[in-house]
């Protein structure tokens, strides 16, 4: 199962809806114009009462009963911390908790447990609130560096700004990647999927990605890319055999930095055809879980 996050309005990963009668096809694809986004997904992301019977039973019950728990950062709220609204989420939770998350910046560094799932971040769509959090991979090592980290099923957050939401990347002496998906066996169903962003920052020598193992999955698609990114996009690792193995895409993108001329081997520029799983509801199987956040 997966999980959405929707920023600013804007889709940053990848979204899935049933072929039911009341939803469209797996294979709509996220526009290519921005401004079209929000259109899209209410047509191809129904609410529950017109999907019943075709999400998945445990999450259909946990709508049935669903609660708030309230965040201001004033102390008008149950809770003046995102920290302690999720600690109050018991183990096991059954039900769908919505946190509701006043206005202004909550400085934490957030993660939503495994056992606890059916969790919605909900902000207001006129006053959004930003999670931010100045965690380092030097620090916290690569993969707990996050601001949000969200290993729950079903968690959804909307009208929320994260910041590293927007990639904006540091130089370093021992060289710059913003990906290192580890993705290891044509079996593991994995993989980054960039629609829609935007990288910048300073510098000239960042990758979009590296093969941190044999066969990582990243595309970045309809993303504006400054001069910060290193002309050959994309590094094999030092594995000069996983040029063959990785499936590191790009697909309509702009800027400085999206220029193919001098682009490694490894890196390709999609198709329509090859970008579409990539795009489209399908690659995180909502159909299943996916619905519109609560009013």
């Amino acid at each position: 199962m997966g999980c959405i996050v929707a920023i600013e309005l804007f889709i940053t990963a990848i979204l899935l809806v049933s072929t039911t009668t009341f939803s469209s096809a797996d294979t709509s694809p996220i526009p290519a114009d921005a401004s079209s986004l929000n259109t899209w997904f209410q047509h191809n992301v129904k609410p529950l009462a017109d999907r019943k019977g075709t999400i998945d039973p445990a999450l259909e019950a946990a709508e049935a009963k669903p609660r708030t728990i309230k965040v201001r950062k004033d102390g008008s709220g149950d809770f003046k911390t995102l920290k302690d609204a999720i600690n109050s989420i018991p183990t096991g939770n059954k039900e769908r908790v919505i946190v509701d998350i006043g206005p202004g910046e909550y400085v934490e560094k957030l993660k939503i447990e495994r056992e606890k799932p059916f969790v919605t971040f909900l902000g207001s769509p006129s006053n959004m609130p930003t999670l931010s959090f100045g965690g380092t991979a030097r620090e916290y090592g690569t993969v707990y560096s996050a601001t949000l980290e969200a290993e729950a099923d079903y968690f959804v957050a909307a009208n929320i700004i994260i910041k590293g939401t927007e990639i904006d990347v540091i130089p370093d002496e021992g060289g710059t990647f913003i990906t290192a998906q580890a993705r290891n066996s044509e079996s593991e169903d994995t993989g980054f999927s960039f629609v829609h962003c935007k990288v910048d920052g300073t510098g000239s020598g960042t990758h979009l990605g590296r093969a941190w193992m044999s066969r990582p999955r990243v595309v970045f698609a309809y993303t504006t890319m400054g001069s910060v990114v290193n002309p050959e996009g994309w590094s094999n690792n030092f594995h000069p055999e996983r040029d063959q193995t990785v499936l590191f895409g790009e697909y309509k993108c702009e800027g400085p930095g999206a220029d193919p001329k001098g682009r490694a081997r490894s890196g390709r520029q999609l198709t329509p055809g090859q970008v579409a799983p990539f795009i489209s509801l399908g690659f995180i199987e909502a159909s299943k879980w996916l619905l519109p956040p609560p009013n």
